[in-house]
Order: structure tokens, then C-alpha cells, then sequence
């Protein structure tokens, strides 16, 4: 299994000399099977317009799911070559609340955009997905509700029966209770979802110090990732959904803070491939 980090900032795109490092782009991850081309993207944030350069400009078939619906996880939709294509083949998921297409019309139409989501070009399938585990382009992915603000918000498990990495983009779990280090609950869904997990990707827009005065915006302190990663055994955390406003040598110096902690501590990077093959067992 492959992952490639298309886009890892949060809330707005970060465009600028200081950004460049870590990168600019809203959410987005590719994931591929072994060497094969991605056939599932996690959010669809303006990091989706790096897919077409990774397809070889070639069309995507595969499945979208969409951890919620706030504009910067679903903004590359129009802009990606690779899935707004006649030849394309995209089932998109978002967390079940009702008629997708429909909810999807009122971000997507006019008088706000040109076009709506059916005239996206290719085969679309919309729909809603509900909690647990399904199997989707070819890996078993479990969803998990997890607190946000502003709409239903999934976090997601993706396994290709060898290893598995969890993804928490949006989190927000000091809604839940303070937790044992005053930045919010390690509570079960959360657990569930990184619990054994070779790579978390977390939800780490806040500095600790900064969480009281921001956690109502719904987001999550990076030491909050380092403590679930922790806590789920698992080896490597990304800090992910990086602030807007956040530097690069800002970034570093928030991934330095945690260089003794027992787990490794990384600051996702745009245009990151990571690769989680694993040998099958003889």
C-alpha cells in the first residue's frame, strides 16, 4: 500500500515563500495498491489537482470518500482533470446525512459555481456512508464517527489486509471532555480507528497552548496526535491539517518539540510518498 500527501494544510490554501516546504494545498491523500495507480483518494480538498500529475494524466476509477463536507476538503473536485474527465469512473462517499447529490448541490451550483455535481464529466456515483467497515477500491476502509464542528465528520481506517494507517483529518475531541491531559478525550472511536495502525495522520492545527483559546473552531493540538498515537501503539504520527497560517520553520519547530517522545513525529509534507507494503505472511 502507498500513500502520496497531496495536500496537508487546513481550512485555506497557504500559497507563498513560507509555505513551501510543507506545502499549501487543502486535504487530500492518494492511496494505491503495491505499485499500482490510486484507486482511493481521502478528501478531495485543492491538493486533488496534483492527481492528474500522478496519474500520468490518465483518468481515475476509483472511490472518493470524504471525511465531511467543509469547502476545503471538497474544493479540488472541479479542478482535477483526473476525475472531471469523460473517461473517468468516481464513486464519491461522504458520511450518510441524507440526499449526497442534493447536499452537494448547495455548495456546487449556480449562482455560487458554474456547474453541479452530475456535470462533473465521467460516471459519478453519489452516496452516503454509513458507520463500519467497508470494502471500497479494493481495501477494507472502517469509518468511525468523530466529533467536528459544522456537520457529520468521519475519521477513517484503511487497510489492505497487510498494513493499515488511520486518518483523523478534522477532530475535535476536546468536545467530549478535557481527556488525562486537558486536549481532549482519547475516547473509543477514536482508539478503534488508530488502534495497531502502522501511520496516523492527525488533525494537528493547534499548538497545545493555543487549543483553549481556539478549540471551538472544532480542530485538534498536536500533542493530542502524539498522546493517540501513544495511547494505539501506534510507531509513526503525521501532523496533518497544518494551520493556514503556520510557516514552514514554524512546522519545524512544532515537530521538534516531540523528538524524545517514544513514537516518531513527523510534519506531513506535500507531494510525501510513503509507502506501507508489507511482506504476506509465508
Amino acid at each position: 500500500m502507498r500513500l502520496v500527501l497531496l495536500g496537508v494544510r487546513g481550512s485555506t490554501p497557504a500559497p507563498g515563500a513560507d509555505f513551501l516546504r510543507y506545502g499549501g494545498h487543502t486535504s487530500c491523500v492518494a492511496v494505491a495498491l503495491d505499485a499500482e495507480m490510486p484507486t482511493l483518494i481521502l478528501d478531495a480538498g485543492t491538493g486533488l489537482r496534483g492527481l492528474p500529475a500522478l496519474m500520468g494524466g490518465r483518468p481515475f476509477s476509483g472511490t472518493i470518500c470524504l471525511g465531511h463536507l467543509h469547502w476545503d476538503h471538497t474544493s479540488g473536485l472541479p479542478f482535477c482533470t483526473a476525475v472531471d474527465n469523460p473517461d473517468a469512473t468516481v464513486d464519491l462517499w461522504v458520511p450518510e446525512q441524507g440526499d449526497t447529490e442534493a447536499i452537494l448541490t448547495r455548495w456546487m451550483a449556480p449562482p455560487h459555481f458554474p456547474i453541479t455535481p452530475r456535470q462533473l464529466r465521467g460516471k459519478w456515483n453519489f452516496g452516503g456512508l454509513d458507520e463500519g467497515v467497508h470494502k471500497l477500491a479494493g481495501f477494507e476502509v472502517l469509518a468511525r464517527e468523530i466529533p467536528h464542528k459544522g456537520g457529520r465528520t468521519f475519521g477513517y481506517r484503511v487497510s489492505d489486509g497487510h498494513a493499515a494507517f488511520a486518518y483523523l483529518s478534522d477532530h475535535c475531541p476536546t468536545t467530549l471532555g478535557p481527556g488525562p491531559g486537558g486536549l481532549g478525550e482519547l475516547h473509543p472511536a477514536a482508539m478503534e480507528l488508530a488502534e495497531g495502525c502502522d501511520l496516523l495522520i492527525h488533525d494537528s492545527q493547534y499548538l497545545d497552548e493555543e487549543l483553549a483559546a481556539r478549540a471551538d473552531f472544532g480542530h485538534a493540538a498536536a500533542g493530542y496526535a502524539v498522546a493517540l498515537a501513544e495511547a494505539a501503539s501506534v510507531p509513526t504520527v503525521l501532523l496533518f491539517h497544518h494551520d493556514p497560517p503556520r510557516t514552514d520553520d514554524q512546522i519545524d519547530e512544532l515537530v521538534a518539540r516531540y523528538a524524545d517522545r517514544p513514537v516518531a513525529v513527523e510534519g506531513a509534507r506535500q507531494g510525501t510518498v510513503i509507502d506501507l507494503t508489507k511482506p504476506s505472511a509465508a
